[in-house]
């Protein structure tokens, strides 16, 4: 990575040069390495071409045919096509396609389903729940009282009785479940069960796995329980930056809500070249998704058998690591800062991945945890064989003392075989216009 120092003296034109020497360096740097953010993905060229376009900068506010804007017939086709897609992808009956994010999504169907001083019921962050899931983020934001479900950290989900019964107790008006730290399937159909029966409505926030749950390789929420869905399109399901809000739902107020929980609620324009990014995106994913999101969990487990025999200590041991797209490691004592440390050191040897907090720990800012994702890897075509040879990146980086310039000399050369990005209709460079 270079260092750009910004002076006051700088012309503009300058200092424009200078954000596309950064964004340049910072291609180069994701090009280079091994991009093992859980929440990350790469774009096809198809993709790319929808987000790259004149719509970047034009509204559309309301629905298809029912604008407050002139000039949008065309997007209006767009956008009936996402929907029809969206739809068979996810298998429901309903898909709102226009947020901008996973965050902007839930705080949609917040807004759509409780309102300020209702209860809400979800997974502590400690625990691995979204920030947008804490009174920090969009549960705070909309007012509502948060209580958290107690934890079976042996499983890594919701202790089933104890949040049951929980769920019982407080009647919450909205039980929320999914997480950001999201290594297995949660017991959605024990407590959905438990949440209905005091009235309240399931929410499921899919955002890390919902390319898994359209792939067919987790679970399937909306017919396990959940009311709704939300999630991001840009981590395991590999579209653009954006979100989804879906639901299985065939009343029609229930759908005006949600409609409504989106815009006017949470969005004006909604970034429609975006949009668009995200109807081809979901066109690929009926040709190549299923395909993608079992080598995407494929490759998770094999990285967490390959960690562990290198030594490392890799959550859930007893359920396999993993079931999703994700590993979580552990590197020192609880609020140690071990896996702040890690990540620095791996990121000097070419490995870039997110120190995280993990049970236990309190300190945000000084966690034990890593988690790692295998989605970009996969996309560019790694599979289960090459997850050996990160492991074996990781050992020398971390349980060596290997100088991480050595390491990180070898990992550029490994990736120099992965940079096309696959499971799309036209496969191209994933980093394009840096070679």
């Amino acid at each position: 990575m270079c260092c750009l120092i910004f002076s006051v003296d700088m012309s503009h034109r300058q200092a424009a040069d200078s954000v596309i020497g950064a964004v340049e360096a910072s291609g180069r740097h994701y090009r280079d390495s091994l991009p093992m953010i859980a929440s990350e993905n790469i774009l096809s060229p198809l993709v790319r071409r929808a987000c790259n376009s004149d719509l970047h900068g034009r509204y559309a506010e309301g629905l298809p045919r029912r604008r407050y804007y002139q000039g949008c017939e065309d997007f209006d086709t767009i956008e009936e096509i996402g929907i029809s897609s969206a739809k068979r992808v996810f298998n429901c009956n309903f898909a709102n396609i226009q947020s901008t994010s996973g965050t902007n999504s839930n705080m949609g169907v917040l807004k759509a389903l409780a309102k300020p001083g209702d209860t809400i019921t979800a997974v502590s962050t400690a625990d691995g729940g979204h920030i947008s899931h804490a009174r920090m983020g969009a549960v705070g934001l909309r007012g509502l009282n948060l209580i958290t479900y107690p934890w079976d950290l042996g499983r890594m989900e919701p202790d089933i009785d104890a949040a049951a019964a929980l769920i019982r107790e407080s009647e919450p008006t909205i039980a929320l479940f999914g997480q950001s730290v999201f290594l297995f399937p949660t017991p959605l159909a024990e407590l959905s069960d438990a949440a209905h029966e005091v009235g309240a409505r399931v929410m499921f926030d899919a955002a890390h796995v919902l390319g898994l749950v359209a792939g067919g390789q987790f679970q399937d929420p909306l017919h396990e329980g959940a009311d709704v869905m939300t999630g991001s399109s840009h981590k395991t399901f590999p579209g653009p930056q954006g979100g989804f809000v879906l639901s299985d739902s065939d009343d029609e107020k229930f759908q005006r809500r949600l409609n409504s929980g989106i815009f006017p609620g949470v969005c004006s324009s909604y970034h429609l070249h975006h949009v668009a990014g995200k109807v081809v995106a979901l066109s690929e994913f009926e040709a190549f998704g299923e395909e993608y999101a079992s080598d995407t969990v494929s490759n998770a487990k094999a990285l967490g058998e390959a960690l562990a025999s290198e030594g490392f200590d890799v959550l859930a041991e007893e359920r396999g690591y993993t079931a999703s797209h994700q590993v979580v490691t552990r590197h020192g004592e609880v609020d140690s800062g071990a896996g702040r440390d890690a990540a620095a050191t791996l990121e000097q040897a070419g490995i870039i991945t997110n120190m995280n907090m993990l049970p236990g720990d309190t300190k945000a800012l000084a966690p034990s945890g890593l988690r790692l994702g295998t989605p970009e890897l996969t996309r560019v075509g790694m599979g289960t064989d090459e997850m050996q040879d990160v492991a074996r990146f990781f050992a020398r980086s971390l349980l060596e003392g290997e100088d991480p310039k050595a390491v990180k000399h070898d990992v550029t050369e490994f990736k120099g075989d992965y940079r096309t990005v696959r499971y799309c209709f036209e496969p191209g460079p994933a980093y394009p216009g840096l070679d």
